[in-house]
């Protein structure tokens, strides 16, 4: 019987000194880099000026986080499609020009007078477009905020949620389906669809350099990407898209970050 033991006890051993041989001794034990699926409490985080892409991130979503155009986004990440982005890429999201630095071939010129570029990936993948404007009277391009940033509501309805740090990103505003949403500050378009989950039917318009403007749910977009807005004009139809109840969901970001839009509307 102690024979028999013993026996077993040299088997398991030999077993163990086997796996333990099978990695050479000059290399460091291999390490499973297990990316996490979502972003740390506390917002999307850029290091050294880089954001790396975890599951379940859109380039429009990052886009928004960062308060940049998702254009903009692709252009400095040399990426073509923005439906292909990948788990562990790592994106440039600080220090990124709202134009090309240098026109050259190719270069178009929309109803603002920017410049845009199409970028030509290697592989001869179809290059991004400039944005397509429709033809309408000239419209005199928004200007930086003053110190006064003159804000209007984008929808005079009850405030149902307001804005709360961490759990609420903005105002939940009773609606009607198809009242008219208006543009709170003149601004250019910078998204239109519904690709940003929880949003629904969403307009996003670029003010400044460092602010942004959301308006979700909605049920029809009357703007498309790339045209400038006045302020107070009709730019949806609010609706019910990605809600529990017919409302307009409206945001207020500075430099992509979230904050209270009652600091920047006028008192009821």
């Amino acid at each position: 019987m102690k024979n028999t033991r013993h026996l077993l006890l040299l088997g398991v051993a030999s077993a163990v000194l086997a796996a333990c041989t099978s990695v050479p001794l000059n290399q460091p034990a291999p390490v499973i880099d297990r990316l996490p699926t979502r972003n740390v409490e506390g917002g999307y985080q850029a290091v050294d000026g880089y954001y790396t892409v975890v599951g379940g991130d859109t380039l429009y979503k990052i886009a928004l986080e960062f308060g940049l155009d998702w254009r903009e986004l692709a252009r400095a990440n040399n990426i073509s499609d923005p439906n292909k982005i990948f788990v562990g890429q790592r994106l440039k999201v600080e220090g990124i020009s709202s134009a090309p630095a240098v026109a050259g071939a190719g270069t178009t010129t929309d109803s603002n007078g920017v410049e845009v570029t199409p970028v030509a990936p290697a592989g001869g993948a179809k290059p991004i477009e400039a944005p397509k404007v429709i033809e309408t009277t000239p419209v005199e391009p928004p200007k930086p905020f003053a110190a006064t940033l003159g804000f209007v509501w984008p929808h005079p309805g009850e405030v149902l949620q307001g804005y709360k740090a961490g759990s609420s990103k903005g105002l939940d505003i009773a609606a009607k389906v198809g009242d008219p949403v208006v543009a709170a500050q003149a601004g250019r378009v910078v998204y239109s669809g519904n690709a940003l989950r929880g949003y629904g039917n969403l307009i996003i318009l670029k003010h400044d350099n460092n602010l942004l403007t959301a308006y979700a749910h909605n049920k029809t977009l009357l703007v498309k990407e790339g045209d400038p807005v006045t302020k107070g004009q009709k730019i949806a139809e609010a609706g019910q898209s990605d809600a529990d109840r017919p409302k307009l969901h409206f945001e207020v970001r500075k430099q992509g970050k979230p904050v209270d839009p009652m600091d920047y509307l006028p008192k009821r």
